[in-house]
C-alpha cells in the first residue's frame, strides 16, 4: 500500500500523482518505523529509500537530509496533538472530560504512530538547533493547553486545589511512556488505558474505606 502511494512509476502508470504532503507523510511514516526498529544513528537515507521503494536520488526530491524527516515527525506529532485539542475546546467540555480526551490523544497514538511516538520522546535532542526550538515552542504551547485544563477545573470545583503545574507534568509521566510497554497485541486498547490512567489521577486508588493520612516522617 505504501509504495502505490510513494512510487512515482506506477502513479503515473495510474494516471495520477499524488500531492507531494501526502507521500512526504508516507516517507516520514515508514522512516518513523526504521528510526523505532533501528535507531535514528543507524538508518540511513538509503535504508529509508529502500523501505519506501523508491531511488535515493527520488527521496532527496521530497526530503533534503534525514535531519528534515526527524523534523517533520516531530512537527506532524505535535500539531496532531495540538489541532485536536483545539477543535475540542469549542465544544464547552468539561475540565474532566477534556482531560480523559487529551490522556486518550497521547495513548492513542501508540497505534496509530508507533514510530513517531519513539522518535519524538527520544529523538528531540538530534534536531538542528533551529528545528529544535520549534519543536520546543510548539511542545511548551501544548504543555500549557494542558496545565490550562487544571486551571480551570479548580477555578470550577471540580478539582480540588493542588498546583497545576505538576499535575500535568504527572498526568504527562503516566502517559508518555506507556509506549515502553504497551504492545498492541495485549488485552487492553490504548483507549482502555486512558480511562484507567485518568480515574487513577481524577479519583486516586484509595477505597474510600480507611481515611489516609501521611506525616513527614512517612516521606522520610
Amino acid at each position: 500500500m505504501g509504495e502505490d502511494i510513494v512510487n512515482p512509476a506506477k502513479s503515473r502508470a495510474k494516471g495520477r500523482r499524488p500531492p507531494i504532503d501526502d507521500r512526504r507523510r508516507e516517507i516520514a511514516r515508514m522512516a518513523a518505523e526504521l528510526f523505532d526498529s533501528a535507531g535514528y544513528p543507524r538508518t540511513t537515507m538509503e535504508d529509508i529509500a529502500q523501505a519506501v521503494g523508491v531511488g535515493k536520488s527520488s527521496l532527496y526530491h521530497y526530503f533534503s537530509s534525514k535531519d528534515e524527516i526527524l523534523f517533520w515527525i516531530h512537527e506532524e506529532f505535535i500539531d496532531h496533538l495540538i489541532e485536536r485539542h483545539e477543535k475540542r475546546l469549542s465544544a464547552q467540555l468539561t475540565p474532566s472530560v477534556l482531560l480523559l480526551e487529551v490522556m486518550a490523544d497521547i495513548l492513542e497514538l501508540m497505534e496509530t504512530h508507533r514510530g513517531h511516538v519513539r522518535v519524538f520522546f527520544e529523538h528531540h535532542r538530534e534536531l538542528p538547533k533551529e528545528r529544535k526550538e520549534t519543536i520546543r515552542v510548539k511542545r511548551s504551547h501544548y504543555e500549557a493547553m494542558v496545565e490550562d485544563i487544571f486551571v480551570d477545573g479548580i477555578a470550577s470545583g471540580e478539582f480540588r486545589d493542588t498546583d497545576p503545574k505538576l499535575v500535568s507534568l504527572a498526568m504527562f509521566g503516566m502517559c508518555n511512556w506507556a509506549y515502553q510497554w504497551y504492545r498492541p497485541q495485549g488485552s487492553l486498547r490504548t483507549r482502555d488505558i486512558a480511562y484507567s490512567f485518568w480515574s487513577y489521577l481524577v479519583h486516586g486508588v484509595a477505597s474510600g474505606a480507611t481515611e489516609i493520612r501521611l506525616s513527614t516522617d512517612d516521606l522520610n
